[in-house]
């Protein structure tokens, strides 16, 4: 299946893939800014504005926003990441306008009362508080300000209590203004959808945003480095990072399937020695997270505390020499998993829709499905190979949330 693709007059996207047999659809609209857009005193703000266009807007409060979606049987969500914002949809065929017409009046008629900031601001304070409270989430910021520190793509997505404190209403519109455009932003939907009608909508919808792109993202540096965030807990949380390639750098699939054969499933070296074989770690595991032009290449793990150093050298080992000695064997499993994961991705209508918008955000084009496949496929030994070596040779992260060392 190709997806239909068109372009308004001020650059803003329709990108639709109609799925023939369902009833049901899934739209978002999908904007390439997020936390890595901000400057310091405005870290959290692109996840506040996510919270606070749910409060309320001028034509529907909070209440009436979620009965309109759940009358007709559907939801309503958003979510905020470093690089992309979104917030979509899921309805039957008959309600995918209702949809897209709520998603609009999320972004283009917010109210931001200002009681209601008071009242968000501590429900985002409190989910902070929770991330805190949680090492195996808490690890993952560690981590990530390591990787790249003082930098927006080093800080958390949910801010702090100072820069939460300062956030207000002009701030928010600011912030829309600024990044809400027409040429950074597309609208994805899949499922029973009518691809005229939705460019129709949008026009009517989106069509006045400002044509131009939004500021560009400081580009992020790789550093390293290590970090012991002492906290009361039975188990200690690791994540053991390296500079991997962005999303457009060649060597992104030679790198995935290096994390999927180093540690993507039960039968990973990864898995198999620290667990099966040393039962030094419950929950290991390797994965690439990618940007436009770095990304985070980690090993995650939950050990106990005298078994940390331990678990930490025998990753290294085993990174090492699986980046050596991988087999064809495993690069073939690695490809069958990879693969798989991508079209069971495509046949929820949800992750159809996400791919699409994150894809045109990320290329300014589509691939489908046999030529992604085939892609994956192409990949040499030699490759995956050269590719675990090229992540071993460069700075580390060691990030560690957990009791003293034993």
């Amino acid at each position: 299946m190709t997806p239909a693709v068109s372009t308004l007059g001020n650059g803003f996207t329709v990108a639709t893939l109609t799925v023939p047999g369902v009833s049901t659809a899934a739209v978002g609209l999908y904007v390439d800014v997020g936390a890595r857009h901000e400057a310091a005193a405005d870290n959290g703000l692109a996840h506040f504005l996510e919270h606070m266009v749910f409060k309320g807007t001028r034509t529907r409060s909070a209440r009436a926003i979620a009965e309109a979606i759940e009358d007709a049987g559907g939801s309503l969500n958003a979510w905020t990441a470093r690089d992309v914002t979104a917030f979509h949809a899921r309805t039957l065929a008959s309600d995918v306008e209702l949809g897209v017409e709520l998603i609009a009046d999320l972004v283009r008629n917010p109210r931001f009362d200002a009681d209601d900031i008071e009242r968000e601001r501590e429900v985002v304070l409190s989910e902070l508080g929770e991330a805190r409270d949680t090492p195996d989430d808490l690890v993952w910021d560690v981590a990530q300000a390591l990787a790249f520190p003082d930098q927006p793509l080093g800080r958390a997505i949910l801010g702090d209590e100072g820069t939460l404190a300062a956030m207000d209403a002009a701030g928010l519109n600011r912030w829309l203004a600024t990044h809400y455009r027409g040429a950074g932003s597309v609208l994805a939907a899949a499922g029973a959808v009518d691809h005229a009608a939705l460019v129709r909508q949008a026009e009517g919808l989106f069509g006045d945003l400002a044509a131009e792109a939004g500021p560009v993202a400081e580009a992020g540096v790789w550093r390293g480095g290590s970090e012991h965030v002492k906290k009361r807990s039975e188990q200690a949380h690791i994540v053991l990072g390296f500079a991997g390639p962005g999303i457009h750098d060649p060597g992104y699939f030679a790198t995935q399937l290096f994390a999927t054969a180093a540690g993507g499933g039960m039968s990973s070296r990864l898995f198999q020695e620290l667990r099966e074989e040393r039962g030094l770690a419950y929950s290991i595991g390797a994965s690439h997270s990618p940007y436009a032009e770095t990304g985070l290449f980690s090993v995650s793990m939950a050990t106990q505390p005298r078994d940390a150093a331990q678990a930490l050298d025998l990753s290294r080992a085993t990174l090492a020499a699986t980046a050596a000695t991988l087999s064809p064997a495993e690069l073939a499993r690695a490809k069958a998993q990879l693969k798989a994961s991508l079209l069971f991705a495509m046949e929820d209508m949800g992750g159809l829709s996400s791919w699409l918008g994150q894809r045109w955000l990320s290329h300014r084009a589509f691939i489908d499905v046999p030529a992604l496949t085939a892609t994956i496929d192409a990949v040499p030994l030699e490759a995956v190979r050269a590719a675990g070596a090229a992540l071993l040779a460069g700075a580390q992260v060691e990030a560690r949330v957990g009791p003293k060392r034993g």
